[in-house]
């Protein structure tokens, strides 16, 4: 582990006592305002990429609630709006079904107003369900510790210049790029072993 990992470093130990898959826990959003990269036209053509109207750019029109594991898996759910309590609860049984394993969860500490991670309710659910869940909570602004932000970076780079026409586009987009992704475990690995963390 990097040097002011301790945290992290304690929630492996935990992870490998209790037989529990880490599962590093992030959301990231999607709008219609878009995030240009470069591209090609033919030779004296400048490419021209036409914006949505601006009834359609809301700060967060999808959001994609995504776990990364240290072995490559990623899984993703995907709503329209921001993540709240509810799409945690149901996010919470459904990750335990996907990865067949008690789950150690290490998300973030945010506390903006009745963050979803730290909201009462996900706090009884997990603490009434022990045996499936235990939660770790990253270093305050140390976005840099967790994998999954780079799983979110390259999703939006994949997603760089696209033009969806309505917010079920936008979605589709989103759930093909999380899905590509999803099929490089090596990549997945890799962004564990840049945040310092040990992958098995």
């Amino acid at each position: 582990m990097r040097s002011g990992c301790c945290t992290l470093g304690r929630a492996e130990k935990k992870a490998r006592r209790e037989g529990r898959t880490i599962a590093l826990w992030d959301e990231t959003g999607h709008t219609f305002r878009i995030r240009l990269n470069a591209t090609w036209a033919r030779r004296g053509e400048t490419p021209v990429v036409r914006r949505m109207s601006a009834g359609l750019s809301r700060r967060r029109e999808v959001s994609s609630l995504v776990v990364v594991t240290p072995a490559g898996q990623l899984y993703a759910r995907h709503q329209t709006g921001t993540v709240n309590t509810r799409a945690v609860l149901a996010a919470l049984p459904y990750l335990r079904r996907q990865l067949a394993t008690p789950l150690l969860i290490i998300w973030d500490r945010l506390n903006k107003g009745l963050h979803a991670h730290r909201s009462r309710a996900v706090q009884q659910f997990v603490a009434a369900h022990t045996t499936d869940y235990a939660l770790e909570y990253l270093p305050a602004y140390a976005p840099e510790l967790n994998p999954e932000e780079q799983a979110n970076a390259w999703v939006k780079r994949a997603m760089a210049n696209a033009l969806p026409g309505s917010i079920t586009e936008l979605a589709a987009l989103a759930r093909a790029s999380f899905r590509r992704l999803q099929h490089q475990p090596a990549l997945i690995r890799h962004f564990f072993q840049h945040a310092g963390l040990a992958v098995g």
